[in-house]
């Protein structure tokens, strides 16, 4: 639906699709950019039960087939995420440092020159998929809640406080960043609330599905390993990884963080405290890098397993039961399926 003559003839005329696809009779029919005409849906799902024809459609954006009330085929469809390069798409040759500061989609991670071409991209964005679709009032104000909203990628979001920030009002935070969702730019980590015995921190993070992106709102040139921008970046990743493999993998994963409130914290909870991960990007874990997960097991005694992922060169495993991991072979385990047993 990219291509304007494909667009302008199913837009005006979307029966067009059942009567071609009826004489036809593919196997499969697959529809790219399916958003920019959401009435053609109700065609997909009368060839599904009429003549049990195969689809595969994609689409960049929620928000028009929401907007529409376009037929989203309940029961009848499977959906799937695609996130950007994991490490073990690349494989051997991942280069950690690179994807951390040029980002997942495969365009950015082998570029030369990144930085034009996230402009691009950022630019387009907003262009095609904002500003086209009537999404906001302001482009401008848009633009800065962007910005403001990766500086806090990885962070709880008071959506109060971020609205004070900007001098907004807090329900239009909330649309923007369903904006965000809405376009697959990110997604919400919530809070493990499962029979706390301390006050937790309720209020949810917000992950962007690229760094790259996320460095070029920020305006962070560089990331060098053990800075504290560069944690962030690797806290990212982290949850990027585990978002792929959970999807391809159909895992079906119940993912969360673990929060005390002005206290300590851990990245991810997978479902019921099945696995405790805790992402720094230290080259040598210590006591003091500890502290989450030991007091989460003082709650939980029942967390099955407890991680540390860092840029530590050794797998080991504490008296206690924690088990420092080296990203690299984190990611071979993981994908590997033994972090599951």
């Amino acid at each position: 639906m990219l291509k304007s003559d494909v667009f302008g003839k199913y837009a005006a005329m979307p029966h067009l699709l059942r009567e071609e696809i009826s004489e036809s009779k593919p196997s499969w029919v697959v529809i790219d950019e399916i958003q920019k005409v959401p009435e053609l849906l109700d065609e997909v799902h009368y060839l599904i039960e009429n003549h049990r024809i195969h689809f595969a459609w994609s689409r960049s954006s929620a928000r028009k087939v929401k907007r529409t009330h376009a037929n989203l085929l309940g029961g009848r469809a499977h959906r799937r995420q695609i996130y950007g390069l994991s490490a073990a798409e690349v494989g051997p040759d991942f280069n950690l440092v690179r994807a951390l500061n040029q980002g997942y989609w495969p365009p950015h991670y082998s570029s030369q020159d990144v930085w034009p071409d996230l402009a691009s991209y950022c630019g387009n964005y907003l262009k095609e998929e904002i500003a086209a679709e009537s999404a906001v009032r302001s482009i401008p104000a848009f633009s800065e809640f962007l910005r403001l909203a990766a500086l806090s990628d990885t962070e709880s979001v008071n959506m109060s406080t971020f609205a004070r920030d900007v001098g907004g009002a807090s329900q239009t935070i909330r649309d923007h960043y369903q904006i965000l969702e809405d376009t697959l730019l990110g997604s919400w980590l919530n809070a493990y609330t499962l029979r706390p015995k301390r006050r937790q921190r309720m209020l949810p993070k917000f992950y962007f599905h690229d760094v790259g992106v996320v460095n070029f709102l920020g305006k962070r040139r560089s990331l060098e390993p053990q800075s504290e921008l560069f944690g962030k970046a690797f806290e990212n990743w982290i949850f990027h990884e585990l978002c792929c493999y959970n999807e391809y993998r159909g895992c079906f994963w119940d993912m969360s963080f673990w929060s005390v409130a002005n206290g300590p914290e851990v990245d991810f909870i997978v479902n019921d405290m099945e696995l405790s991960i805790e992402a720094k990007e230290t080259k040598s874990v210590i006591s003091n890098h500890l502290g989450g997960l030991r007091a989460l097991y003082q709650d939980y005694p029942h967390c099955k397993r407890r991680i540390i992922v860092s840029l530590d060169s050794s797998k080991r495993r504490l008296d206690d039961g924690i088990e420092i991991w080296p990203w690299r072979e984190f990611v071979q385990a993981l994908w590997n399926g033994e972090l599951e047993s």
